[in-house]
């Protein structure tokens, strides 16, 4: 079990970056396998900007 530099990786060891690289993949795959409509990239952004503004709202509400 080789130990990883913190510089280097944000895993312990190589193993632990192996079995998430295997699931990251994996991961990927199912995503793509999925038949149903993709959701264009645009519309993906617009939804994740208003979920960022809504979540700095609320960080910003609870500071007062």
């Amino acid at each position: 079990m080789a130990k990883l530099s913190p510089i280097e990786s944000e895993f312990a060891t190589t193993e632990e970056a192996e079995a998430y690289d295997v699931w990251f993949r994996a991961k990927v795959q199912e995503a793509l396998d999925e038949p149903g409509p993709g959701i264009p990239h645009d519309v993906v952004m617009a939804e994740m900007r208003a979920l960022i503004e809504s979540k700095k709202r609320d960080a910003a509400d609870l500071g007062r």
